[in-house]
């Protein structure tokens, strides 16, 4: 006869357990709706704790199955949004740079990982202020050099930053490193020619040229006079200026190249719509070739014309020199 009392233990240890499975399902579930909404009502007053409450909905429901995969769901859309808030706050709160970026690099990565591209590109946005508030800083304390690769990381984002692009070409402008400036400043003028910012585009237009300009004239005081040819070429590529004709004329000529002097001084005068006084730097560099040149007689005339303001005096001079008969 067979014994089926073994049999009967196995079916109701089964059946124990099936029971115990369910309840402990059960349970899992319960507790999953229960932290869910302790993070929720955390978001008000602790992101921090919030963030960590919806972290482990996540692992909970992952215990539970679908059952519970609409609260995971849920918190997977919630959490990104924590990390940004967290990121935002910090900048609004006017937290240190670093932890502005720390925060939104976190962001970032947290969007990353749930596939919320709308989080990652705001996030992205708050990192690039955090850069430029740690450009800021350096700018500030004089340390230039950690400025420039601070906004350089904004840039790394998004190269075409116009405000950026300014801003780090004012700083090579204040070391006067014009190779760096002229690169910088070129990149952000086009990116204001792009967007048809013609009052920005002339007036900085017009920056550079000055700046250039101004080193020019520093150079030709000094003597160094391929150093100055160069950045008058520099400053041409700005605009056209009178004074930067003049400045090409007076170099020119002192380095003997007449030809040269006499183009620019005429070119000068072509665009030089002011009085006899205002002209009369360009006829003076005028006159300077002519004479070299041996053309005495409109060497004579152009001397004249020169004989105003700050010319004056050496107009009659090198008329007598040259023994001008008027």
């Amino acid at each position: 006869k067979m014994n089926i009392k073994p049999m009967r233990k196995i079916v109701v240890l089964l059946a124990a357990t099936a029971v115990f499975s369910t309840t402990l399902t059960a349970q899992v579930m319960s507790d999953v709706v229960a932290v869910y909404n302790e993070g929720a009502k955390l978001a008000k007053t602790d992101l921090q704790a919030s963030i960590k409450s919806f972290e482990n909905v996540i692992v909970l429901a992952d215990k539970v199955g679908d059952e519970a995969n609409d609260l995971k769901q849920k918190a997977m859309k919630v959490i990104p949004q924590l990390y940004y808030t967290v990121a935002v706050n910090a900048l609004n709160e006017k937290k240190p740079a670093q932890e502005i970026i720390c925060a939104s690099k976190t962001s970032i990565a947290i969007a990353e990982k749930y596939g919320n591209n709308t989080v990652k590109e705001n996030s992205g946005k708050v990192l690039m202020k955090g850069y430029s508030k740690m450009a800021s800083d350096f700018f500030a304390a004089e340390d230039l050099d950690n400025a420039i690769k601070a906004f350089d990381s904004v840039l790394m984002i998004s190269p075409e930053n116009v405000p950026v692009l300014y801003n780090k070409a004012m700083i090579y402008k204040k070391q006067n490193n014009y190779d760096q400036f002229g690169q910088t400043i070129d990149i952000y003028l086009e990116q204001l020619r792009k967007s048809n910012d013609t009052v920005n585009y002339k007036s900085d237009s017009a920056m550079a040229l000055e700046f250039y300009r101004g080193a020019a004239s520093k150079a030709n005081q000094d003597g160094r006079y391929d150093e100055a040819i160069a950045m008058l070429d520099n400053a041409s590529r700005y605009g056209e200026d009178k004074t930067v004709y003049y400045y090409y004329a007076d170099i020119y000529n002192k380095q003997k190249d007449y030809d040269r002097g006499a183009e620019y001084a005429q070119k000068g005068l072509d665009i030089e719509t002011g009085d006899d006084e205002a002209k009369a730097r360009f006829w003076y560099q005028l006159a300077v070739a002519q004479a070299a040149k041996g053309q005495t007689t409109d060497a004579c005339a152009s001397f004249k014309k020169a004989e105003y303001g700050a010319f004056a005096d050496a107009s009659k001079a090198q008329r007598t020199n040259l023994k001008c008969s008027d």
